[in-house]
């Protein structure tokens, strides 16, 4: 949906500027190389893509913020069916729209799709071994590549934004089959019943060991331990949320000034005279992002990155650089743009993995489920806020 944000754009700005044929939306919607703004030096769309943006965030965002308290009552087999039919409508109410305002609803259903799934996997993840954290990282940053590549790749082969995005739609159904076909649940997955999972997530084989020695051992399975194994209560629940300061900070920090970048920049870092016109760069520039958080998120067998601040310091002097740079154009060419990105991509993907692998391994076991669904909000938050931030910047620069 990023990828498409711009060429969702274009095609209002289109549709605002005359009365097209099906045809003329078409070849409008696949970015063409007319200037979206010929009185500004940045071919600016009227409306930045933050627009996109935002709307692909704050749903996320409203979950993640809410979700963590109440998601355990909602088994998980129900949860992944809720996420594929929402990112299916997504593909289906963008790739038929007719305005801008029905494309962003769609990306609102992508959005619900992606924040439900995001913390529902995260803590799906404490019922199978600690190494399963390598595959998520893997697998959240393959497909990011696997979109953003497809539907660059498409386009610049000639099919329409339209085309592309219903062929996207053996994503929801791949999903659908890679979870209730492929992946074994381990017994003690509450897979479609509805009951309290925050303490599920302790180990099968303890659980029946306890069962097995509580006639002999009352003594020792008293109240203090009963408190140990139970559910969380809201209180608890908020001591965890303030231990996972230390990890949520500067999670958010670094998303923060990676979406500034992806979304208040990326479409201003325009070279007029590259052989990519200004649409096909920016695909391309989301496209490269996506592979360099693949390649630091699949980085977690080989070196793991305890400090967080040092990744978000990193991505803030990037953030900042490329602003002079839209400021004063002193790049001389999107070669030398494109190998930012991708350290930027590098950087953003070791702060997630990494965050969720010391989140996982410092948690007790009774409180990982909820840790890793409530810490997932830290990205999000800082997602929103370049979104908000990138708003004023695009206006302040388009009407240069």
């Amino acid at each position: 949906m990023l990828s498409a944000a711009h060429d969702i754009l274009k095609k209002q700005e289109s549709q605002n500027a005359t009365a097209p044929t099906p045809a003329a939306l078409v070849a409008d919607f696949q970015g063409g190389n007319s200037s979206s703004n010929s009185s500004s030096r940045y071919d600016c769309n009227p409306v930045s893509t933050a627009a996109v943006l935002l709307a692909d965030i704050l749903p996320t965002l409203v979950i993640k913020l809410t979700a963590p308290f109440v998601i355990h009552k909602l088994p998980y087999g129900f949860r992944v069916l809720v996420c594929s039919l929402m990112a299916a409508t997504s593909f289906l109410i963008v790739s038929f729209s007719s305005a801008v305002w029905i494309s962003i609803l769609g990306v609102v259903f992508a959005s619900v799709s992606a924040g439900l799934g995001e913390l529902s996997f995260l803590s799906l993840t404490v019922f199978f071994s600690r190494d399963v954290l390598g595959g998520w990282g893997s697998g959240t940053g393959g497909a990011g590549v696997f979109g953003a590549l497809l539907y660059s790749a498409f386009t610049q082969a000639g099919l329409s934004p339209q085309v592309t995005l219903l062929i996207m739609l053996v994503i929801p159904f791949a999903m659908l089959v890679s979870y209730f076909v492929l992946l074994v649940p381990p017994p003690s997955l509450p897979q479609w019943k509805n009951k309290e999972t925050e303490y599920t997530a302790v180990g099968s084989e303890e659980r029946r060991q306890l069962m097995d020695d509580s006639e002999g051992e009352e003594q020792e399975v008293s109240a203090p331990e009963d408190r140990s194994t139970g559910p969380l209560t809201f209180t608890e629940k908020l001591h965890i949320i303030r231990g996972l300061l230390k990890f949520v900070f500067p999670l958010g920090l670094v998303y923060f000034a990676e979406y500034f970048i992806n979304q208040g920049l990326m479409e201003l870092l325009y070279f007029p005279n590259f052989f990519l016109s200004h649409a096909e760069q920016y695909r391309w520039y989301q496209t490269l992002y996506q592979c360099g958080v693949l390649v630091s998120r699949s980085s977690l067998c080989c070196v793991k990155i305890r400090n967080l601040w040092a990744l978000s310091l990193l991505q803030v002097v990037n953030a900042v650089f490329l602003l002079f740079a839209v400021g004063y154009q002193f790049l001389p060419s999107a070669w030398l743009v494109f190998a930012i990105i991708v350290y930027e991509g590098l950087l953003g993907g070791a702060a997630y993995v990494n965050t969720f692998y010391f989140i996982s391994k410092e948690t007790e076991d009774r409180q990982r489920e909820f840790a890793m669904a409530a810490a997932s909000v830290g990205d999000s938050l800082g997602i929103a806020l370049a979104g908000l931030v990138a708003f004023p910047v695009h206006r302040y620069f388009c009407n240069l």
